[in-house]
């Protein structure tokens, strides 16, 4: 039969592991799978000339009742591309793998103890092929339908899985929820605050539920009734996993409800792999976790986000300050704004999911980790996962982790621009540079040749800066990128037949955007302290290449008459000739060896004189800032707007003097207290636990003054802060925001530090000074203003 994976995790039957994969099958009834079969194991790596058999007799000694050795298998596998001899050790119970670990890496003919801290559901996963979110084909057995899991059916598997490439998905059912708090004092706590309100949304539809009392058990059973009548294969929510979930989690055992929402009768959600909040049968995604990734959006609330989707707009919903929730319950006039911002939070969830989850998807389906986990890991985990499949089918041990401290090196190369204002501006950008370098000259850990290896010079490539690549056998991390970019290619020709209003059209461009994705972290993952397979070597021969590319590329440019504006990383900024820019692709495809096309045009491109700091206006009249106060997160919203309006008007209108009139209103609305204290916060994040720093900035001082009015802050907290009128040091008067009325902020703070500093990162070029930006026509004001 086959079935559409969602899920795999474990449980133990009569001190045996069961695997249990959850899923749909062709008529999209919710089933389980159970697979008796698989067991846990590690490789034990000899010492040099150690006494195999004796090795042996001591690991069958070390065998243990409660999970015994069932097998010792000698092997033959590649460790960093080296063969190497080591024992399958398997046994029983997955957690006894790590006690036999660490008395199997005390014997004396033992070098070391591998693959002991894979997740036995992953190795599952791993060592059948199977892909979340993607179809397989098991031999099976029904059971039938058994109390413990509130499934349509269940089924031993007796034979497989065998993966299956059928580009078609089922109709998931999907449901997001958001939770409202009682927060009268502050922070709220799950042991003190009830939880005040429940929206629920799914397939566009959206219901809520208001606690008419602070005993919120009703609320909770609700919650639970609901998610188990609706049955949904994926639940999804916004910062749930560090939020909704274990507020509601905790407040369920003060109240005496026992929140098993699962598909596993009696068991409750829990914290597992990246912080996820995993929930038994079914795909728990946080939308919070594709936001992050969204570079645009500095403050992630999660109505910025909706807003620049376009999927809710802010002035199309109720917004309530987060410190002021528990005054709309309590006010019975207001309740009902509290129900519609609860059900606005959801239905943008809900909205949200369906832009991100398909990406999702197909990540999970390339990595082999579980929807729920895919977008919690980092882009390091999500390489690695896909690294450690290659390795199995290659036959290559997985490295165990090392913890490691960040070791610098020279990254890209970066020129400075020609500042001004340009017209007609081509950006060339290498088609997956770093990859493509890797590729060429065969770089990896395993082809790496270490100091006083012996190789003769037309047996590898030397980069520029000294570390040399054997060119035979490919290398790891080759075999992969190669695999990656093939199967894009393959997709991409796929896409050309079919319509984009197609569904499989939609699918495999999130699957091609998930293997870009991939591939292009490969080199960043190489100099990741964390990888397993961490090579700095070979991530400062990469960028080695890449900066000798550029400088190349620049010279061919220039030699074809070509004004270069700029070069960065992988991209060649130049003034649009379409006749010489073709010439210049066709030149370095042939004379390099690289792949290099035509990213965008601008209209016109504005550059100061300090690098990766540009604006520019599209051919389709978009606007496309980066580096500037606008596109950053420590600037208050005040500053970003005004720096993104002088922009526009710069560009589209070329008139310096009406962007300086815009900039003066502006600072005259501030003088006059007309702007929101919203578009005044400053957000900035706590790095480090407030006892860690040594000095105290201003989002510090504002934390403490919060967390002594009884809120929680903690690192990895987005601190909002405003200045307030006062003598003494900014951080003396950084206050959290919403503990601040409108007649206490410092609104020539704002102008002078915040307003004329966006406005001059731009209007300074054009001859502007600060006094005719503040209306003033001499230089006299300062003293006078005193």
């Amino acid at each position: 039969m086959k079935f559409y994976v969602l899920d795999v995790s474990y449980e133990l039957e009569g001190n045996k592991p069961v695997i249990l994969i959850w899923a749909l099958d062709e008529n999209e009834r919710r089933v389980l799978l159970k697979d008796k079969r698989f067991r846990p194991y590690f490789y034990v790596l000899l010492k040099e000339n150690a006494d195999l058999e004796r090795l042996k007799r001591k690991l069958s000694l070390l065998s243990k009742p409660k999970s015994p050795i069932i097998s010792l298998e000698v092997l033959k596998k590649k460790l960093i591309g080296r063969e190497k001899t080591v024992i399958k050790v398997t046994t029983v119970i997955p957690e006894s793998v790590r006690e036999y670990r660490e008395e199997v890496k005390r014997l004396e003919e033992v070098a070391d103890v591998l693959e002991a801290d894979i997740r036995f559901s992953m190795r599952y996963i791993i060592d059948t092929g199977l892909r979340p979110c993607g179809w397989a084909e098991f031999e099976v057995k029904e059971l039938g339908p058994e109390k413990s899991y509130r499934v349509e059916t269940v089924y031993e598997v007796l034979n497989g899985p065998e993966a299956l490439n059928i580009d078609v998905k089922p109709k998931l059912k999907t449901l997001a929820f958001d939770i409202e708090v009682y927060n009268k004092s502050g922070t709220p706590r799950p042991e003190r605050d009830p939880i005040i309100s429940i929206a629920l949304a799914s397939e566009g539809s959206v219901v809520s539920k208001l606690s008419q009392d602070k005993n919120d058990k009703d609320l909770i059973v609700w919650f639970k009734k609901e998610m188990l009548e609706r049955d949904p294969d994926v639940v999804v929510g916004y910062n749930s996993n560090s939020f909704d979930w274990p507020y509601l989690i905790e407040r369920s055992k003060v109240v005496g409800v026992r929140l098993d929402v699962g598909r596993k009768v009696g068991v409750i959600p829990t914290t597992g792999a990246y912080g996820h909040v995993s929930v038994p049968g079914r795909l728990n995604v946080d939308v919070y976790d594709f936001a992050k990734e969204v570079y645009e959006v500095k403050v992630k609330t999660l109505e910025n986000v909706a807003d620049y989707f376009n999927v809710m707009k802010k002035d199309e919903r109720p917004l309530i300050p987060h410190h002021l929730i528990y005054q709309y319950w309590e006010d019975p006039q207001k309740r009902d704004v509290l129900r519609k911002y609860n059900e606005a939070d959801a239905l943008s969830t809900l909205m949200l999911a369906e832009l991100f989850i398909p990406f999702g998807e197909q990540l999970s389906y390339l990595t082999g980790l579980p929807l729920d986990q895919v977008m919690a890991a980092s882009v390091g985990y999500r390489v690695e996962w896909y690294l450690m499949r290659v390795a199995f089918v290659t036959n290559e041990l997985v490295p165990n982790r090392v913890e490691r401290k960040v070791a610098s090196y020279k990254g890209a190369i970066v020129l400075r621009p020609l500042k001004g204002v340009h017209e007609n501006v081509a950006v060339l950008d290498f088609s997956s540079m770093y990859p493509n370098i890797m590729i060429k000259y065969n770089v990896g850990p395993d082809t790496l040749v270490r100091p006083g290896e012996k190789v003769s010079p037309d047996e590898v490539y030397v980069s520029p800066a000294g570390y040399m690549f054997k060119k035979r056998p490919d290398a790891f991390f080759k075999r992969s990128l190669v695999t990656l970019l093939n199967l894009r290619k393959e997709i991409k020709e796929r896409m050309k037949s079919l319509s984009p209003e197609d569904p499989l059209y939609k699918l495999l461009d999130n699957r091609q955007k998930a293997v870009k994705v991939l591939a292009n972290a490969h080199y960043g993952y190489m100099g990741w302290p964390h990888a397993r397979w961490y090579c700095r070597e070979c991530a400062e021969a990469v960028t080695s290449w890449g900066r000798e590319l550029i400088l190349k590329a620049i010279q061919m440019a220039r030699e074809l008459g070509l004004k270069v504006i700029y070069g960065d990383t992988d991209s060649l900024f130049v003034i649009y000739d379409k006749e010489k820019v073709e010439k210049l692709i066709e030149r370095i495809e042939k004379e390099l060896g690289f792949e290099i096309k035509i990213d965008k045009i601008y209209k016109k491109l504005f550059f100061t004189e300090a690098k990766k700091r540009y604006a520019g206006i599209l051919e389709d009249g978009r606007i496309d800032v980066v580096g500037f106060e606008a596109v950053r997160g420590d600037w208050a919203e005040v500053a970003k707007e005004v720096q993104e309006k002088i922009i526009e008007i710069v560009l589209k209108e070329g008139d310096v003097n009406k962007a300086v009139e815009y900039v003066n209103s502006i600072i005259e609305k501030l003088r006059r207290g007309e702007v929101p204290i919203e578009k005044l916060v400053i957000w900035k994040t706590l790095e480090k636990s407030l006892d860690e720093y040594k000095s105290e900035p201003p989002h510090v001082a504002a934390a403490k003054r919060a967390i002594e009015r009884g809120y929680e802050v903690k690192k990895g907290d987005k601190v909002g802060y405003v200045i307030v009128k006062g003598v003494g040091k900014l951080s003396s008067r950084a206050w959290p925001w919403f503990l601040v009325q409108k007649e206490m902020i410092d609104y020539n703070y704002y102008i002078d530090h915040q307003v004329i500093p966006a406005a001059m990162r731009i209007l300074g070029y054009f001859g502007i000074t600060e006094a005719r930006l503040k209306g003033r026509k001499d230089g006299l004001w300062k003293f006078i203003n005193k």
